[in-house]
């Protein structure tokens, strides 16, 4: 509409007599308000009245004293939708109004807003990587234990660093403050806990000083404040800006600071460091959230994007991006109905910055609740504000529908946000269960011309009643069953040798081929045996572990279908350690054989059907598949949610808490030590003649491995590794499944073995399995545990890219 506003403009200009006005009103301004919506013309004043709610908020803490004042500034879809200022700027010395044009004191917000993207500047041009360690850049820093934090350690909040620098001493200066930070001892294994420390942004300041030899508010006035026009942003304000700045608290010699910063070991350093010293107004801070909505002036999209994505160690519960809050303690301030997936922070203050895509809206709610004897808190406020300002957004259906599928993400909100998964009692409805209530259609029964099938199945191939897929397929009307295949263990998956012959089914009187030996030809079908056979049906419980042979077997299948021009048809399985997490490296390229078959992680997150899916279009395979998919399954779902029977897939996986362990110890178990077979709890169990228990198991206790605790115990395992002898050792106590990282476990404890056992453990046999010569190497350098983990996080963000096409739930 803006040709009718000029128009309107020009015309009250014109109209000057008041004889004249109210004619020409009639003939020339009325036609041109009647082309105006009317919910164009009514929209502020509706924000006004939909924003009584948030005012009378801000009002009442005001008026109890809980704050002096406030700016409250709200954008939606591009634009400034309220902006009003309440209260007081000044109580002391002088009352003084609060405007809408204050300058306060940014506390804490300057970590993500000057200092961490500055950072996310740095990592666009090339010059760090997330996963570098911090002294590969400051090298001094790699003293007392920190040589392997790296910088997302320091910009999620996961460094191990005590909170802040030591107060008690006296000292001065941006050099003391380098020199303390360069000397401190991390409290905690680095990337064990989230302690929000603001050493770590003090660290960060000094690391973009070091990179782009320029003062950091020098370097964030010229890459971030210029750029978006935030004209009333910087450290170290001007006097000229002191009538116009929220003052804050009384120092320690009793003078109010005004425009000097609040937080005590940033004014110690001169007014500009990595955590604190930032000063701007509610319209600045709202040119830059819009730049992060929609601008992408200052950073891309791709990179905003990771920013405020979960950035934390892929098992800790407390949600963090790169500088800004997503899900932790400290994120009251994203309200009631802000989903996850928004972010923000807080000032220490009382300032606040929520972001939602979401919604494409974000909250800016500043005030100086510290003025000015300090106590106060705005806490619960920044909660009520969010949420009722989502109340008053008057979101389109749409919008609503937006917000409703981020809700929706199958989590308890309860247990710390989206990685929560609950528990539930399911009636989930397997591949072999769809096939039987739909007659047998996927396969093409048919009575008058019997399908002949070749069925690919050991004993975990049994419907919701217990018959065994072999009697079921059998039986089926308009169906031949003319030949079964038994992977590794047999058909009955008791049997641990690779001397496994052919035999006949004793039931059927099928013949069973076995398709597992000693050579690669032994572990595939014979054109021979498939000759017999128009579709091949696929039915086997799978594990969820990439070295998990079954795997390899399906590609195998969906190979000879391909060559002999046969359908293969497979009966999905749930994924028994669940669908939602992507964990531990990705296969080497070139590096294929029986226990990796393809360059998946080594704990994929995907059923049997989606692996068929995938090794069929990634492998270039193109076999003729048909997936035959679960009802009622849900990503999120372990074994234990699906209502199924517990049928053990392989000799020694012989319960779900097995199956959590396997993705880590199974990873290591080609190295020299025993894994618990030959015991009752095969992979909960790791030892070895040449361990001493209680060593062990302090050792990896000190670490705080999420999700288990280590018991020192002694066994004696009745075969395999170490048969008859007895062995000193650890068994695994899972504590929290979803926290647990197995892949991460298994590198804990072969580097805690190298440590403490270095003359007699050989850490080479773990590249067997694991199949990552940089993880291996990174392990036999002493690099820690958690920063070569940390290490896989791009190539596990590629393969979730990648498997999103694959998915069926």
């Amino acid at each position: 509409m803006g040709n009718e506003n000029i128009t309107l403009v020009w015309i009250a200009t014109l109209v000057t007599h008041n004889r004249l006005r109210s004619i020409l009103f009639y003939a020339l301004v009325m036609p041109w308000l009647l082309l105006v919506p009317a919910s164009a013309q009514q929209t502020q004043q509706d924000y006004d009245a939909r924003f009584k709610v948030v005012d009378g908020l801000v009002e009442k803490a005001v008026a109890e004293g809980n704050i002096p004042g406030a700016v409250l500034v709200v954008g939606h879809n591009g634009k400034v939708i309220h902006r009003k200022a309440f209260g007081s700027r000044s109580l002391e010395p002088v009352q003084e109004a609060m405007t809408t044009d204050t300058i306060f004191d940014l506390a804490s917000l300057t970590k993500c807003i000057a200092t961490a993207t500055s950072v996310m500047k740095l990592l666009e041009e090339g010059r760090i990587r997330l996963s570098d360690s911090v002294a590969t850049y400051l090298p001094e820093f790699a003293q007392n234990g920190k040589k392997d934090i790296t910088i997302r350690d320091l910009m999620t909040h996961y460094s191990g660093l005590p909170p802040d620098l030591d107060l008690k001493s006296a000292w001065s200066g941006r050099e003391s403050a380098y020199q303390m930070a360069m000397h401190e001892r991390p409290t905690n294994p680095p990337g064990s806990q989230f302690v929000y420390s603001d050493i770590n942004f003090e660290t960060l300041g000094f690391l973009v000083e070091r990179l782009t030899g320029q003062p950091l508010n020098e370097y964030a006035s010229a890459k971030i404040f210029v750029p978006l026009g935030m004209k009333d942003t910087r450290f170290l304000p001007p006097k000229e800006w002191t009538a116009r700045i929220a003052p804050t608290q009384y120092d320690e010699q009793g003078r109010m600071l005004r425009g000097t910063v609040h937080d005590p070991t940033a004014r110690r350093m001169g007014g500009v460091a990595g955590h604190a010293g930032l000063f701007s107004t509610g319209d600045d801070l709202a040119l830059f959230a819009e730049d992060f909505l929609s601008g992408f002036k200052v950073l891309s999209r791709s990179a905003v994007d990771k920013m405020s994505s979960p950035q934390q160690p892929p098992n800790a519960t407390v949600l963090r991006g790169l500088g800004w809050d997503i899900d932790s303690p400290f994120s009251v301030n994203r309200g009631e109905f802000l989903p996850v997936g928004s972010f923000g922070h807080t000032g220490f203050t009382g300032t606040s910055l929520w972001i939602d895509p979401v919604t494409d809206s974000y909250i800016i709610l500043l005030t100086n609740a510290v003025h000015p004897h300090g106590g106060k808190t705005t806490v619960s406020l920044r909660a009520k504000v969010a949420t009722a300002v989502v109340q008053a957004l008057d979101l389109t259906a749409t919008e609503q529908d937006k917000m409703r599928q981020a809700h929706s993400t199958g989590y308890n909100e309860l247990m710390t946000a989206s990685r929560r998964i609950s528990a539930r009692n399911g009636d989930v409805k397997t591949g072999i269960d769809v096939l039987e209530a739909h007659g047998f259609r996927d396969i093409h029964a048919d009575v008058s011309h019997p399908v002949r099938v070749g069925l690919v199945t050991n004993q975990t191939g049994v419907d919701a009643h217990g018959q065994r897929t072999v009697d079921v397929v059998a039986k089926a009307p308009g169906v031949r069953l003319s030949a079964i295949f038994s992977p590794e263990h047999g058909i009955a998956g008791k049997v641990d040798t690779t001397a496994i012959t052919d035999t006949k089914d004793a039931a059927t009187g099928v013949p069973i081929y076995s398709v597992y030996g000693d050579t690669e030809a032994k572990r595939r079908p014979s054109g021979v045996a498939l000759s017999g056979v128009d579709v091949i049906v696929f039915d086997i419980q799978d594990i969820g572990v990439r070295f998990y042979t079954y795997e390899t077997t399906l590609g195998y299948f969906l190979e000879a279908a391909a060559k002999y021009g046969k359908e293969i048809v497979v009966l999905d399985r749930p994924n028994p350690i669940g669908g939602s997490f992507v964990q531990g490296p990705a296969a080497d390229g070139g590096r294929e054989s029986f226990v990796s078959y393809w360059q998946t992680p080594v704990r994929h997150g995907m059923t049997i059907g989606e692996l068929a899916k995938m090794f069929n279009a990634e492998r270039g395979i193109h076999a003729k598949l048909t997936v035959v998919p679960m009802q009622g399954w849900f990503r999120g779902d372990w074994f234990d949610s699906t209502g199924g029977l517990w049928v053990n897939p392989s000799p020694n996986m012989r319960s779900l808490t097995a199956a959590m362990l396997y993705p880590g110890i199974g990873m290591i178990e080609a190295s020299n030590i025993s894994v618990g077979r030959g015991t009752d709890t095969p992979f909960e169990l790791v030892g070895s003649p040449w361990i001493a228990s209680v060593d062990l198991a302090k050792y990896l206790n000190s670490r705080e491995i999420a999700g288990v605790r280590f018991v020192p115990i002694e066994f004696t395992p009745d075969n395999s590794e170490y048969a008859h002898e007895k062995c000193g050792g650890i068994q695994i106590v899972v504590t929290d499944r979803n926290a647990l990282d197995a892949p991460e476990l298994g590198i804990e404890i072969a580097a805690a073995l190298q440590e403490l056992y270095a003359g007699d453990y050989k850490v080479a046999g773990v590249d067997t399995l694991m199949v990552n010569k940089a993880a291996l190497s990174a392990i036999v350098a002493g690099q820690d545990p958690r920063r070569v983990a940390e290490q896989w996080r791009d190539s596990l963000e590629k393969f979730e890219a990648l498997r999103a096409k694959y998915l069926i739930y």
